[in-house]
């Protein structure tokens, strides 16, 4: 079954009065978590709201394991993040490095004015990753009281993904094996898998990251049409619904366990 974007029973910030959020804030340990997104092509087969889709859905996922023991609310996302890489091939909407600082310091100042003791930025985008360290030091500063945290979902997956992985190394960097898999199981009415296409990074420098689990230290800015002529940069037809459902149980466990964690470090 696919997984369905409804509200959140008693844990979406959106749905609650404001009494309601105020009485959540105010327990101990509670948790906001503020899903980060983006807009930006993701090949022919998936659609540009994919990094987005995809961390609102493990932020439901991981708070509905701990809805019965934590106080905790999930934001709407934020949908568009930092992707002027991607802007060559259109659909593409990206705000810039000093209007998304702005934005998520503004959005993190509105939810610790109401109360919550901790605040974690879920990321589902790899160009939000630095930007996004950097809020969360300049919050912080100002929010010495609370804990500001910052997680890109993806990263979760690190210790299990090879035992559900069929690619080799570059088959998961953008709309390849791993994100398409998760768009199989949770919107498969979004994925145009005849479609996909899909081209496995080469960089002249050894120490560029190669895939969204085997990282490099080199940091490179180059349009994202350097790499591949579709958009999509690893292996989306070795993806499977299968795969996507192995991934999420697992995603789901792992940000379950560090909510868990977040809570008890904070009361």
């Amino acid at each position: 079954m696919a997984f369905e974007s409804e509200p959140l029973n008693g844990q979406s910030w959106a749905t609650q009065t404001y009494t309601d959020i105020g009485r959540v804030g105010a327990k101990e340990g509670s948790i906001a978590i503020i899903p980060v997104g983006s807009i930006e092509q993701h090949g022919h087969h998936l659609p540009v709201a994919t990094d987005t889709l995809l961390v609102d859905a493990i932020a439901r996922l991981g708070t509905e394991a701990v809805a019965n023991e934590l106080p905790i609310l999930v934001t709407p996302p934020v949908w568009t993040g930092l992707s002027p890489h991607h802007m060559a091939f259109g659909g593409t909407l990206t705000l810039s490095v000093e209007t998304m600082l702005m934005l998520l310091e503004d959005i993190a100042e509105s939810v610790l004015d109401n109360g919550f003791d901790a605040l974690l930025f879920l990321n589902g985008h790899g160009g939000n990753m630095s930007l996004l360290g950097t809020a969360i030091t300049k919050i912080g500063q100002s929010h010495p009281q609370a804990e500001l945290q910052g997680l890109t979902y993806f990263q979760l997956a690190e210790p299990f993904v090879d035992e559900i992985r069929e690619s080799e190394i570059g088959g998961m960097a953008h709309g390849g094996e791993f994100e398409t898999s998760l768009m199989l199981h949770l919107y498969p009415d979004l994925v145009h898998i005849d479609d996909a296409e899909g081209t496995y990074l080469d960089d002249v420098y050894e120490l560029r990251s190669k895939d969204m689990f085997k990282g490099g230290p080199l940091s490179v800015y180059r349009p994202f049409s350097t790499y591949s002529d579709s958009g999509a940069i690893g292996d989306p037809n070795l993806a499977s619904a299968e795969k996507g459902r192995k991934f999420c149980d697992r995603l789901e466990t792992e940000l379950a366990n560090l909510l868990r964690a977040i809570h008890e470090e904070n009361r």
